[in-house]
């Protein structure tokens, strides 16, 4: 009598990370803090070399495309370091985050998400416009770059805000931390609180003062579905090609008169 076949393991659930939700969110705590410190200081030198004021150091961060480039970079690739120093110290694997080789397969999965994700979105979006009154949805999101008036800038914003983000965020929160929670967590908590992390990282990005509270509904929607992903292929890619086309979308609206279009 044949030995009835084992139920393979959901790809996430077959790769036990060396670390817990109580290690993820110290180090992503930690290093959203550390990173923030030194990129603020680091892009003040020039000022206090130039003997700027305070508002005119402020005025170039504002203005200055590569100012910002430099900050995001700079951010985004010490956070990367330090979640690599820290899985190698715990001595974790990249493949246990997600990043093993890709497949042809991620890239109609992540075409498919996207779809998905617009979806909820425009649902939710009708919701709350015709239901929940007191969430501005008027409200505008500040990316920054401000000074985009010609095309090197306009392509210097693009990979700051369609390129480097999803590739820099997918590994830290459905990388990392989502890693780490579904260690010690069933899965639809994991991915709730990594949404909810995701997500409470973009309210302070209106321009009108206050929460921006359509990023956080926005972002809380797209980090669900990029969790499924990542539950679904075992990798990132997908995820990083939606919140790529997410970030292109949004780019487009903002910066169509620069493009001409």
């Amino acid at each position: 009598m044949e030995a009835a076949p084992e139920s393979p393991l959901k790809p996430v659930e077959s790769n036990k990370t060396p670390w817990g939700a109580g290690s993820a969110l110290t180090v992503v705590v930690v290093t959203y803090i550390v990173t923030l410190f030194i990129g603020t200081y680091a892009i003040s030198i020039y000022p206090a070399l130039k003997h700027w004021s305070q508002k005119q150091a402020n005025d170039w961060l504002q203005s200055s495309v590569i100012a910002q480039f430099f900050y995001i970079l700079l951010i985004e690739t010490l956070t990367l370091w330090i979640i690599y120093l820290f899985i190698k110290h715990r001595r974790g694997k990249l493949s246990q985050i997600g990043l093993s080789r890709a497949k042809v397969t991620d890239l109609g999965s992540g075409v498919a998400g996207f779809m998905v994700y617009f979806i909820i979105y425009i649902a939710v979006y009708a919701f709350i416009a015709a239901f929940v009154h007191s969430i501005n949805l008027q409200q505008q999101q500040d990316v920054g770059f401000h000074g985009v008036t010609s095309h090197p800038a306009l392509l210097v914003t693009f990979v700051s805000l369609v390129i480097l983000p999803p590739i820099a965020e997918e590994i830290v929160f459905r990388g990392f931390l989502y890693s780490g929670l579904r260690r010690s967590l069933p899965m639809i908590w994991a991915a709730i609180l990594t949404s909810l992390i995701f997500a409470s990282a973009h309210l302070l990005e209106g321009t009108g003062g206050g929460l921006l509270w359509v990023a956080g509904i926005d972002t809380f929607i797209l980090s669900m579905v990029l969790v499924y992903l990542r539950e679904k292929t075992g990798r990132l890619y997908a995820g990083m090609l939606v919140h790529a086309l997410k970030n292109g979308l949004a780019f487009f609206v903002l910066y169509h008169t620069v493009l001409g279009l």
